[in-house]
C-alpha cells in the first residue's frame, strides 16, 4: 500500500479494489485538515487510525460551519459511489459562498 496513511480511503485500508473516487476521499481529508489543522482520523497508533477511517469516525470541532461539515461529510463516505462527485463539489453552496468570482 502506498500513500499517506491519513489520506487513505476505507477501500484501500480494507484492501478492496478502488478507482478515482479515492481522490474525492482525499479532497475531503484535505478540506478538513485545512480548516481544523489536523487530519480527521488521526489517532495515537496506525491501527487506531485505520479503525477510524474504516468506521468513518468523523468528529468536527464546534467552530466548523454547517456548510463545511456538509461538504466534508459528503466526501468522506465509506461507499465510494456515495461520495459527492467533483462536478457537485464545485456547485456545493459552501464552495460557491467561499469562492471569489
Amino acid at each position: 500500500m502506498c500513500g499517506t496513511l491519513d489520506y487513505l480511503p476505507p477501500e484501500m485500508v480494507e484492501a478492496r479494489s478502488h478507482n478515482e473516487c479515492v481522490d474525492l476521499w482525499s479532497l475531503g481529508v484535505l478540506c478538513y485538515e485545512f480548516l481544523v489543522g489536523k487530519p480527521p482520523f488521526e489517532a495515537e497508533t496506525n491501527a487506531e487510525t485505520y479503525r477510524r477511517i474504516c468506521k468513518v469516525d468523523l468528529q468536527f470541532p464546534g467552530f466548523i460551519s454547517a456548510g463545511a461539515k456538509d461538504l466534508i461529510s459528503k466526501l468522506l463516505r465509506h461507499d465510494p459511489k456515495a461520495r459527492l462527485p467533483l462536478t457537485e463539489v464545485l456547485q456545493h453552496p459552501w464552495v460557491v459562498e467561499n469562492t471569489k468570482p
